[in-house]
């Protein structure tokens, strides 16, 4: 039964009690049984007598003695137990208490290396993320503050989810080729680049943008469907050759191979030749028929991917390669046919294109039309307008003769474009100040995330090392920013606050040999300072008992 709950009745009760219970104190009738009735006469006999003034001194009396006693016994107890204690630890000898220390300091070492790891792995102390997961419920932790009503905590609950920003992991615009370069990578280096969660993100893009319902009705897409799911690399190489087997003109069999098998990037420019040339031939297709049912649109869309993902590669081979302007228009050609398209985020190819064409009008111009108030911002947006306002003063700024003279109109409108970009992305500076060395930037990134400050300056680095004076405007006045940042980041100063799920969403997309940026910076959980005072205080202990045995065995027994 549940406490303070009335126990059922047995069913082998005797039936006095039974007729007492279930009998009506309102009926007023006495017990149908006597002797029922002769025990609760007795009961009531007993109660009065009790409540007379000479009972209670009685039983105070009894209380009193009691207390007395206790009160006696107890200090005899205790001497007696502390002379045991005493005689145990006069035949203590040193060697124990140096095993002791010794022991204690291995144990407590062992628990803040453990601690330590733990926090730089995850973020959290292991000691408290127990304590507050597992202890406190059985405390009652979780029950001593009630829920808040139903109605407030529901309002309150969907205004957070709109001011809160959510950690959506988006496709690298600038993303390498995994044959030509992630592949090379490894094998010079033995270290794998990508990580296993940042390629499973790209075969679900590949199996969104290249697969639809239709491909059921072509053998070479059907075999391409099963290719993109496959996890070993030599097993999708071996599907794509089986789809040009089927079909010469399979546009996304060319695709998986100039992505995996080229092992340069001429050869993979070769591939996406073929697959541009079978890509216009199948869209052109699709773009006859694609009214006639909803399958035929679905088809026209998926045909209109792979069209443009094969252009776009195409430019940033032609960009790697070093035709630059052949690469800038096919840019521009491609952002004009498919001008709804914006969401791939092609524009962020032409800002580097252009940067590196020190083309810094057209540069201005791009800025004008995306660098706007209702579209999504990213690093290359802010930190290019920040470049470009630091490259008209830059070259004369001087700290020495700011800080005598003040900062001119120009000079404010760099440091606030800086503070601007640094508040959006504050990993960004570490590495153009190359204060943190760069990894290969991985296929996904995480926006205002370390990932994505990894691959921004990959390829931007080199841009702010060609104006002269931008790095050292930068490394004067980055840090300004985190003054007017309201701390702890309830609010952003310019952007909405900065979003807590950065870090492990960064975890998963960089590779383990990269140490993350975490921003804010976390404190030393506390169990990490006790942890590794309780060591160092015990490995003393153990050094001074090793050293000076008799004198440490003396203040023991003091």
């Amino acid at each position: 039964p549940r406490p303070g709950a009335v126990p059922p009745l047995s069913r082998h009760a005797p039936p006095a009690v039974m007729a007492e219970g279930s009998g009506g104190g309102a009926s007023g009738r006495g017990p149908p049984c006597p002797g029922a009735a002769s025990a609760f006469r007795r009961w009531e006999q007993l109660r009065r007598r009790a409540a007379t003034p000479w009972a209670r001194g009685l039983l105070a009396a009894a209380a009193g003695l009691g207390l007395l006693y206790a009160v006696l016994r107890v200090p005899v107890r205790l001497r007696d137990g502390l002379a045991a204690v005493t005689v145990f630890l006069s035949t203590l000898t040193p060697k124990f208490y140096f095993a002791l220390t010794v022991t204690s300091s291995f144990i407590s070492g062992l628990i803040f290396v453990f601690e330590w790891w733990h926090f730089r792995k995850y973020g959290t102390s292991f000691i408290e993320q127990v304590s507050v997961s597992h202890l406190r419920p059985l405390i009652g932790g979780a029950e001593s503050s009630p829920p808040a009503p139903a109605a407030f905590s529901a309002g309150e609950s969907e205004s957070s989810r709109q001011n809160m920003p959510e950690c959506k992991v988006w496709r690298n615009p600038l993303n390498l080729f995994r044959g030509a370069e992630y592949s090379r990578y490894m094998w010079v280096t033995g270290k794998e680049p990508l990580t296993y969660y940042d390629m499973n993100l790209s075969a679900q893009d590949h199996q969104t943008f290249f697969t639809c319902d239709t491909d059921a009705l072509r053998p070479s897409d059907t075999v391409m469907q099963k290719a993109w799911r496959e996890r070993n690399p030599q097993a999708r190489i071996k599907a794509a050759y089986q789809a040009l087997e089927l079909n010469n003109d399979c546009a996304t069999a060319y695709v998986l191979l100039a992505e995996e098998e080229a092992t340069t990037i001429v050869d993979a420019e070769k591939y996406f030749k073929q697959a541009l040339k079978a890509g216009e031939m199948i869209y052109r297709k699709s773009q006859n028929c694609h009214s006639q049912s909803p399958q035929h649109e679905a088809q026209l869309r998926r045909d209109t991917n792979v069209l443009v993902y094969v252009k776009r590669r195409l430019a940033m081979c032609a960009r790697k390669l070093g035709r630059i302007r052949e690469a800038v228009k096919m840019m521009r050609d491609l952002m004009k046919e498919f001008p709804l398209l914006s969401m791939l985020n092609i524009h962020e190819n032409l800002l580097e294109a252009l940067l590196e064409l020190q083309a810094y009008a057209d540069v201005q111009a791009v800025l004008a039309k995306y660098d706007d108030i209702s579209l999504p911002k990213s690093a290359a947006i802010c930190y290019t307008a920040a470049l470009l306002k630091a490259r008209a003063v830059s070259e004369r700024f001087s700290p020495e003769t700011a800080s005598r003279r003040g900062l001119s109109t120009a000079e404010i409108n760099a440091v606030e474009a800086i503070h601007r970009a640094v508040e959006f992305n504050p990993h960004v500076p570490k590495y153009l100040l190359e204060m943190k060395s760069l990894v290969l930037p991985p296929e996904h990134i995480l926006k205002r995330g370390d990932s994505e400050a990894v691959a921004y300056a990959f390829f931007h680095l080199q841009h702010w090392k060609r104006i002269e004076g931008a790095l050292n405007l930068l490394h004067c006045t980055w840090e300004g920013t985190f003054r007017m940042i309201p701390y702890p980041l309830e609010k952003g100063h310019l952007f909405y606050p900065y979003p807590s799920c950065t870090e492990t969403a960064d975890r998963e997309l960089l590779p383990t040999f990269h140490e993350v940026s975490v921003y804010p910076q976390k404190e030393l959980p506390f169990f990490i300072h006790f942890t590794a005072g309780l060591c160092s205080f015990s490995a003393m202990l153990a050094l001074l008992t090793h050293q000076f045995p008799e004198l440490m065995v003396i203040f023991a027994k003091a």
